[in-house]
């Protein structure tokens, strides 16, 4: 077991997904879930967008939204562009964990 605290552990350390909704309408998938704690939702895709400035750098991820869980403060807001840019440190790690694998995770490529 793991004895290491929180403050010490790499961000995505406690990602947990709660749900995945695959929307035929679009292609795209849904993605709820819990890191660090906060909550995100984020709409990701199998491939690459058409239009590079709806994707999140190169991530897959058209939609993401983020809540830190102990004020409920929205913390960061991409709508196919930054909405809410990552309010702090630990909103930016989680940006840029997400954005490295969750598409990866998602669709397994």
């Amino acid at each position: 077991m793991n004895t290491r605290t929180q403050h010490n552990q790499d961000i995505g350390y406690d990602l947990e997904i709660t749900k995945t909704n695959r929307r035929a309408t679009c292609g795209g998938t849904w993605v709820h879930g819990r890191i660090a704690a906060h909550r995100f939702q984020a709409l990701v895709f199998p491939e690459h967008a058409e239009e590079p400035n709806f994707e999140l750098d190169e991530s897959r991820i058209s939609k993401l939204w983020i809540r830190r869980e102990a004020d409920r403060k929205t913390v960061c807001n991409f709508d196919r562009g930054w909405d809410i840019q990552p309010a702090d440190a630990t909103a930016k790690e989680i940006v840029d964990f997400l954005a490295e694998g969750l598409a990866q995770y998602t669709y397994g490529r």
